[in-house]
């Protein structure tokens, strides 16, 4: 159960690149991160990253009509089938070259996508059973670049397709004898969006010069005319692309109906075909400046286009007038992906040079949501000493705290003027102090939003490191440059102390938690034990076998851990000053090889190391991470490797295999070293020298994977890295894992089932939790009566005390029946206080994760009664104010009487209700 632990959230990061979505209620936006998918519920205020990962960044999704299927496609073309009910994979396949979109079709039979220059259209899955989910029905061919977006129209019997050689396309899903292809020009520009008006295959299309064409067609959809015998594939329009078809086909292992279009009209048929023409041309840069046009979307129903542009502006025009309704910036960054829900109230806009995602309210204009990640690398984190909240420091210079439970930044700082290094909570949790490289430490108020204390060194310097003793009243930060420690008062803000003596960079800093004593670990291979009692003197000097890198306490203060340049990890006694043990831990690392070595993996192993650690809750566990994709979990007192986590399997990372692809490899280096790129700014892939943690400029496109810093929760329940990926949450999941306790023949859900009908109340429970099936033990445990609780509590064996205690905190995070588990929590506590307090070390983590619940549900019941109380106080204000004009009004004295005994009712109701409502809180 100990290190059962599962990939729960990612946070950090809300959206890299790629198409936006929302889900078919229009009430949560689905955004590619990076590799994986996260799910944004906008109701809720929560968000969710699904169980799966691409092996390369996600560059589109495609939704389903019904809202239960997704086709998430990366890269290189490798897509996955996912159910969004189950969270499950269903299928995987391979489209061999780089998607640019994908759409199904409005009746959920067909999908379409887009590569290169042909258009696949697909037979949708889960429609009927099949071995292969995606069957290929037909090949379109036509546009001669790269097609770029795709639109259906409402009864799903034609799309068109744009394309980057400013042509737009016109197909037919059957064969029609009216409409097999017609293609459009009319442009100047790549087109980034086309899309067919509601109920009609009148079009518009939009390109990336700002122009906007609006075509009528002759003919209604119900003109489209069936072909009774099905025509043969039209002859190729050049030699060379019969082989290309024979390739696409071998490539692709499925048949499928051709259909190549030419730029003239279709010969030869009976019909009458059906016609375009320009109806109108608009244009959005009137103003002369040019500016591109990056992203678009239509809502037919209400006929309104959103589209966005390279500076951050977007626009909203209602259609086909070109009536400008909105405009408005809402980055200094290009818009990437516009998008709109369902109800055409919400637009989601994706921008990936910051990494933001906006959904902006159009008619109330506001924001409903607004999240923004660190768009540098992530260089720290602390849990709050609740477990509720996560601050994260980042190389951009902000400060950010996120939320545990909704998996959302509610705070950003952006005091700092340099590189984040450190961040840490105060033992209040309301106080986070970050370190910087811009020569300050600041202190913020979790209460007021601000950065009330900021703390400078007599001389500049560059602070690498920072720790808060456990009063709150110390802070420490060790500078880089100087090879100093300074001391600050939390109070006054007035420099205590310079500490001098190490002759290298401090490189950590720690205090122990149970006295006031700091550990230094620097480069000059050796930990420094300082006491803050006795004029800051030198206590102990710990000799090292290499550079220091991270020191950290365990949680009880008995022990120290170091981890070294050499790979090593070495465990002290701060009593005594001698060591007690080491991993040489060089080898779990298991380093990947970078594009740009000359040397293999294995030689560039020797010069790893961890550079963070983190003891588990417990003090039992060691968390080691450093520069590789592994973080490991240690047994301290074995001192083995109990665990290994893989945090990526992205190789659009650099350093993710251990060995080059020799298929790449060419006389003149390597291929992935060859920029590829048209000069659009994606181009040019070689980082600058000596840059690891990725630079400011366009030219590093390939980030190197590593770990930067790791933290376990005070609750023992999750730990969380920040690495290139971003912010990685990783849970204890219950659920996949049976893990019971002193098991015997005769403990079965049917003799548990019997006590409960006998009423033996404290056998079901011992009994469920020998067992311990979660499922069960609640069931147990919600049909004990709530007067028989206390009975229960006092009868229970002191070994199940604490399983019972971690189990009401797990089940009140998430259970409605608030005053049913708060009462088993408030009697385990009562009667059993003094045998928890001569254990409070070993179930501290259990309480820490009761005062997180109990919490939460404070604050989410607080603002719900102080809302009610607002209103109750409203509706009498609103009263007493209509009294007062009836009885201006009227004349007569009774009914004057009427009035005023209303009044007192409402006011007797009102200070009832009032009353009420404090009594809650």
């Amino acid at each position: 159960m100990k290190f059962a632990y599962r990939f729960s959230n990612l946070l950090g990061a809300v959206y890299r690149q790629g198409n936006l979505s929302f889900s078919k209620d229009g009430n949560a936006v689905i955004s590619p991160v990076g590799n994986r998918v996260s799910i944004f519920d906008l109701k809720n205020n929560t968000s969710e990253t699904l169980p799966l990962s691409t092996t390369k960044n996600i560059t589109c999704v495609g939704l389903s009509p019904d809202g239960n299927l997704a086709i998430v496609v990366d890269e290189d073309g490798a897509a996955l089938l996912v159910s969004l009910i189950t969270r499950a994979v269903l299928h995987h396949f391979h489209f061999h070259k780089p998607v640019n979109s994908i759409r199904f079709s409005p009746d959920g039979r067909k999908f379409v996508v887009t590569k290169e220059n042909v258009a696949l259209m697909y037979h949708a899955p889960g429609k009927k059973r099949e071995f292969n989910a995606f069957v290929l029905d037909k090949s379109y061919y036509g546009p001669y670049d790269e097609t770029t977006c795709i639109d259906w129209t409402d009864d799903s019997k034609c799309f068109v397709v744009g394309s980057k050689d400013m042509s737009t396309w016109v197909f037919g899903a059957e064969r029609w004898a009216n409409l097999i292809y017609y293609s459009l020009g009319g442009h100047k520009d790549v087109i980034v969006g086309c899309f067919f008006e509601k109920d009609s295959l009148d079009l518009y299309t939009v390109s990336q010069d700002g122009t906007l064409c609006v075509w009528e067609s002759d003919t209604e959809l119900d003109g489209l005319v069936l072909t009774k015998t099905r025509e043969k594939p039209k002859t190729p329009r050049q030699g060379d692309e019969e082989e290309e078809e024979d390739e696409e086909e071998k490539m692709e292992g499925e048949e499928g109906e051709v259909i190549r279009g030419k730029v003239e009209a279709p010969k030869g048929e009976k019909t009458k075909n059906v016609r375009y023409k320009q109806k109108s041309k608009h244009f959005f840069n009137k103003e002369g400046d040019f500016n591109n046009l990056t992203a678009a979307a239509y809502h037919k129903p209400t006929h309104i286009l959103v589209t966005g542009f390279a500076s951050g502006i977007f626009h909203l025009h209602e259609l086909p007038e070109f009536n400008l309704i909105h405009s408005l910036s809402i980055s200094d960054q290009r818009i990437t992906s516009a998008s709109i829900n369902s109800s055409g109230d919400w637009i989601g806009f994706g921008c990936s040079g910051m990494g933001q995602l906006l959904v902006w309210e159009w008619q109330s204009e506001s924001y409903v949501f607004k999240q923004q990640g660190h768009f540098n690398n992530m260089a720290s984190l602390a849990y709050s000493p609740d477990g509720q909240y996560i601050a994260t420091g980042g190389d951009d210079g902000k400060v950010k705290v996120w939320n545990t439970n909704s998996g959302l930044c509610f705070v950003t700082f952006t005091e700092h003027t340099s590189s984040v290094s450190n961040v840490t909570f105060t033992s209040s949790g309301f106080v986070i102090v970050s370190a910087s490289l811009d020569g300050t430490v600041r202190a913020f108020d979790l209460h007021r939003y601000r950065n009330f204390r900021t703390f400078t060194s007599p001389r500049p310097a560059q602070f690498s490191c920072l720790a808060v003793d456990v009063s709150g009243e110390l802070v420490s930060a060790g500078a880089q440059d100087s090879f100093e420690i300074f001391l600050w008062s939390m109070q006054t803000g007035r420099l205590l102390e310079v500490l001098g003596g190490h002759e290298g960079p401090v490189s950590c800093l720690c205090f122990s938690p149970v006295q006031s004593i700091l550990a230094s670990a620097s480069w000059d291979r050796t930990v420094r034990l300082w006491d803050m009692l006795d004029s800051w003197q030198v206590k102990e000097t710990l000799p090292l076998s290499s550079d220091g890198l991270s020191v950290t306490y365990r949680p009880d203060g008995q022990e120290l851990a170091v981890a070294t340049l050499n790979g090593e990890i070495s465990f002290w006694n701060p009593q005594t000053a001698t060591q007690t043990g080491s991993v040489a831990g060089r080898h779990d690392l298991e380093t990947g090889r970078k594009e740009t070595d000359k040397i293999t993996a294995k030689q560039s192993a020797k010069g790893k190391s961890f550079t963070s650690l983190c003891y588990s809750a417990d003090g039992e566990s060691m968390l080691a991470g450093g520069q590789s994709k592994f973080v490991c979990i240690y047994n301290v007192k074995e001192q083995m490797l109990m665990k290994k986590f893989e945090i990526s399997c992205n190789l659009s990372f650099d350093a993710m295999e251990e060995f080059l692809d020799r298929r790449k490899m060419t006389e003149f280096g390597s291929l992935a070293l060859v920029d590829e790129g048209a000069g659009d700014g994606d181009g040019v892939n070689i980082s600058l020298p000596g840059v690891r943690r990725g630079d400011m400029s366009s030219r590093h496109f390939k980030p190197e994977i590593r770990v930067t810093s790791l933290r376990f929760s005070p609750t023992g329940r999750s730990w969380s890295a920040t690495t290139t990926e971003g912010l990685l949450v990783y849970s204890l999941d219950s659920t996949l894992v049976f893990d019971p306790y002193d098991l015997d023949l005769d403990v079965t859900p049917a003799s548990i089932r019997k006590q409960l009908r006998l009423k033996d109340w404290t056998s079901a429970i011992v009994l469920a939790f020998r067992l311990n099936e979660k499922a069960l033990k609640q069931e147990v445990l919600e049909t004990v009566p709530h007067e028989e609780i206390p009975v229960v509590c006092a009868s229970l064996p002191d070994i199940y005390v604490e399983k019972l205690l971690g189990f009401v905190a797990a089940c009140l995070e998430k259970s409605g029946h608030l005053q049913f588990y708060m009462t088993w929590a408030q009697n385990l506590l009562m009667l059993h206080g003094q045998k928890l307090k001569n254990r409070s070390g070993a179930i501290l983590p259990t309480l820490q994760a009761l005062q997180k619940s109990i919490q939460r549900h404070f604050d989410s019941l607080s603002k719900l009664c102080d809302f009610n109380k607002y209103n109750i106080r409203y509706a009498v204000a609103l009263s007493k104010q209509r009294g007062i004009k009836r009885a201006a009004e009227e004349d007569e004295g009774v009914e004057e009487d009427d009035d005023e005994e209303e009044e007192e009712l409402s006011e007797g109701m009102s200070e009832a209700s009032i009353e009420g409502a404090d009594m809650v809180l």
